[in-house]
């Protein structure tokens, strides 16, 4: 190992943070920590000196005017991913990411409306539509960083489904389920779990039902769907806590619950690797 190697390594020394109190030493970049956890579905986000640079499989990454910079793991994204950070003098250096893959389950649902499962011509152009205002909404990126908050529930309740999950509609596969479902009576107020803006409130859509996306910055949302009631606008500045909507059973759901999503930069991520254990129910 020549000089100038060693030198780097000392300097690119690094804890990375994996969910809650655990952590990992990696060789990255100088006083710079990772908070989240490496898993598919796994969000994480970490703070650079300024000036820095990053790139995750050599695709360059979002960096706040304040260092702060964040990336995600889909449901079925490889084993391994390649972090480079990158200083103000163009020093870089790559660490292999060592991300854990996951077992998801095959759920069976019936009694789904049928035409539901497979929907008739006539609502196609409906749901083309209501897609592409999906995805409208999930290509901001505020320049906010509302992502680096504690997460709290949205809603407490019984947790009935899973993210990574397939479901099997009426005896036919479906897309793998995406969300975190909690399960709460008709009306029950959800609350945001974290600040952000609005950037879709809609309130019926064919297969979600009442829908609403909240961005908290840098390609991070949260999407939140088979509700009763949006009680919030497009546009408007929400804060931790406040009430944002009702649960419901609209849509494509059997029961009422609520359906929390994530996403970042087009990868769809887990809920449950954000929010920690669910307090007891008062």
């Amino acid at each position: 190992m020549n000089k100038c190697v060693a030198i780097l390594r000392r300097v690119f020394s690094v804890a990375l943070s994996l969910g809650f109190g655990l952590s990992l030493s990696l060789a990255v970049h100088a006083e710079v920590a990772l908070h989240g956890e490496l898993k598919q579905g796994g969000l994480l986000w970490g703070t650079l000196a300024a000036g820095s640079s990053a790139k995750l499989d050599g695709t360059a990454l979002e960096v706040a005017d304040n260092g702060v910079f964040v990336f995600g793991f889909d449901r079925d994204a490889n084993s391994t991913a390649t972090l480079e950070i990158c200083s103000a003098a163009a020093t870089c250096q790559k660490q292999v990411l060592n991300i854990a893959q996951r077992q998801y389950d095959i759920q069976r649902i019936t009694g789904v409306p049928q035409q539901t499962v497979t929907p008739p011509a006539s609502v196609l152009e409906r749901i083309r539509k209501e897609g592409a205002l999906v995805a409208s909404a999930r290509q901001q990126r505020l320049a906010r960083h509302d992502f680096t908050q504690t997460f709290k529930w949205p809603v407490l309740g019984p947790i009935t489904g899973v993210f990574g999950s397939q479901r099997v509609y009426n005896g036919s596969p479906g897309r793998p389920h995406y969300g975190l479902d909690i399960a709460a009576p008709t009306g029950t107020t959800v609350t945001a779990p974290i600040d952000g803006v609005v950037s879709l409130a809609y309130p019926d859509m064919f297969y979600s039902g009442g829908t609403l996306i909240i961005d908290h910055g840098m390609g991070v949302s949260s999407t939140f769907i088979h509700l009763s009631r949006v009680l919030v606008e497009a546009g408007q500045e929400i804060k931790q806590g406040d009430v944002i909507a009702e649960v419901g059973a609209t849509g494509r759901a059997t029961g009422p619950h609520l359906d929390w999503r994530m996403n970042w930069a087009g990868k769809r991520l887990d809920p449950a690797l954000v929010i920690g254990q669910m307090p007891a129910k008062d």
